[in-house]
């Protein structure tokens, strides 16, 4: 009787085949398919900021406000995996694991973080920028309920020491690769939403910082005027210590333990 899953072992010697695939991709295409994914990412994350929006003022429990927040976010990753784009805090794994198979080059690895980052970056701004901030879904008004929360999780974010923001990129990514890893074990949809599904959702309740995310996220409070949101703070105080916090999740909790019991001999 056939299975409708992966083996451990099996699960990560597909990963190791897609990293192959990553590291000799056409560079326009990783250029396109990084601008959907942060787009993606971007659409989970104006959804949590919708869906959650004036629950803590109306009483609702932080622990509930929470739960909604990050229970609709993971439809960013579902679509990333299924419907196919490239996800920095994914390649991490991916190529990771690929370079130390030998599936993947570190030439490679370098060219699809720095392209899958930067147009990540590019697919989220444009979210929170066009179709958020222009077209009306967050009004510039900080007594709205939607633009007040989009707000709070700008400047929050932002007020974030170094260590902190880099250990909670840890965390989150750990998740997050977790999240791929158990899409790529299932052979059916259904398999790979709920696999994806438990993993972001927990990393969003949790409070964890997602790179990708952060890029919809923190320049959106900075269109609406969060106080102390700039490109320097979005940069320097968020998006350095996450990205490396997201690196060391996914690559050593993630690819290097797999690779080193699973492939290793």
């Amino acid at each position: 009787m056939s299975s409708s899953f992966k083996s451990p072992v099996d699960t990560a010697k597909a990963i190791s085949g897609t990293a192959g695939a990553k590291d000799s991709a056409n560079i326009v295409n990783v250029i396109l398919l990084s601008f959907l994914a942060g787009a993606y990412i971007a659409f989970g994350g104006l959804l949590a900021v919708v869906a959650s929006a004036g629950m803590l003022k109306a009483g609702a429990p932080i622990g509930l406000e929470k739960f909604v927040f990050g229970a609709v976010f993971p439809v960013g990753l579902i679509i990333v995996v299924l419907a196919g784009s490239e996800l920095f805090t994914g390649n991490v794994m991916f190529m990771t694991l690929g370079v130390l198979d030998g599936s993947a080059s570190v030439g490679g690895l370098a060219k699809n973080w720095v392209l899958s980052w930067i147009f990540n970056f590019v697919g989220a701004l444009f979210v929170a920028y066009v179709l958020a901030f222009m077209g009306g879904i967050v009004p510039a008004d900080p007594a709205n309920a939607i633009a007040a929360k989009a707000i709070a999780v700008s400047e929050a974010k932002v007020k974030l020491d170094f260590v902190t923001a880099m250990i909670r990129g840890i965390g989150c990514n750990w998740l997050v690769c977790l999240a791929v890893w158990l899409a790529n074990a299932s052979d059916d949809i259904i398999g790979k939403i709920v696999g994806i599904w438990f993993p972001i959702m927990a990393f969003v309740c949790i409070g964890f910082e997602h790179s990708v995310a952060n890029m919809f996220f923190i320049p959106l409070g900075m269109f609406l005027g969060a106080e102390g949101v700039n490109w320097g703070t979005i940069i320097i105080n968020n998006l350095v210590p996450v990205t490396i916090g997201n690196i060391i999740g996914g690559a050593v909790f993630v690819a290097c333990i797999y690779w080193y019991t699973y492939l290793k001999d």
